[in-house]
């Protein structure tokens, strides 16, 4: 009677195990309070946490499942003043909690698929939605490549006018030339939706000279996606 308890112990924790996806911990660096917020995709379950506040200097983490595929990101200038939770950047419904809502653009972006089994994840720091926060992405453990993706830049600080979103007459976030103009040749649509005709832009270029490793148009792919293998934990930091 032992044995069959201990087995049905051994069953149960393996499949513990293979639920277990990663282990995503928030470190905000950044001088001011930031609300990361976390979108699953795929029309799955989202996480246990979906929006939070994370007070400078501050950590915490949510876990994933496997598989798993979404994405992360940092609202800034979050306040209840309204008589509703609004933000100044990356809004996600006027509430706390983001509850399977996405990040209003322009919005810094951390995305990552978490494979089954051991699988090649990939992870990358996206700037196609524009640009709100620096931010970075690091697996931790893994096999493989396991580099950082990061952009550290602040990006507001030089955005083009005609990019520029402001609050209150401060610089707070910078759009994507998608956001702005709502072009095909800067939204890679129509007949520019394929990687041989959509280029990069002056615009394009502004993000990706500034932080080389994060997506800076849609089919930025070749320096900008980023793969680790064997169940690695990741850290997300906002101005790493």
């Amino acid at each position: 009677m032992m044995n069959a308890r201990v087995a049905l112990c051994l069953i149960f924790a393996c499949f513990l195990c293979g639920a277990y996806g990663a282990k995503i911990t928030f470190v905000n660096k950044c001088s001011y309070t930031v609300w990361p917020g976390t979108l699953t995709g795929a029309q799955k379950p989202q996480l246990s946490k979906t929006g939070f506040e994370l007070p400078s200097g501050q950590t915490t983490f949510v876990d994933t499942p496997t598989p798993w595929e979404g994405r992360f990101w940092g609202r800034t200038g979050c306040s209840t003043s309204s008589g509703k939770f609004t933000c100044a950047t990356a809004n996600c419904g006027d509430q706390l909690e983001c509850n399977g809502a996405g990040a209003v653009p322009p919005a810094t972006l951390a995305e990552l698929f978490v494979a089954p089994n051991g699988g090649q994840n990939f992870y990358d720091i996206s700037n196609v939605d524009g640009f709100n926060l620096p931010m970075s992405i690091a697996p931790e453990g893994g096999s493989g490549e396991c580099k950082p993706s990061n952009c550290p830049a602040d990006l507001n600080a030089q955005c083009p006018a005609e990019l520029q979103k402001q609050d209150g007459g401060k610089v707070v976030a910078c759009k994507s030339a998608c956001l702005a103009f709502n072009k095909p040749e800067y939204c890679c649509t129509g007949e520019f939706g394929t990687p041989e005709k959509c280029k990069p832009t002056q615009y394009s270029q502004y993000f990706k000279q500034r932080c080389p490793q994060a997506y800076s148009y849609a089919y930025d792919d070749k320096s900008s996606t980023f793969t680790c293998s064997q169940g690695p934990n990741y850290t997300i930091t906002f101005c790493p």
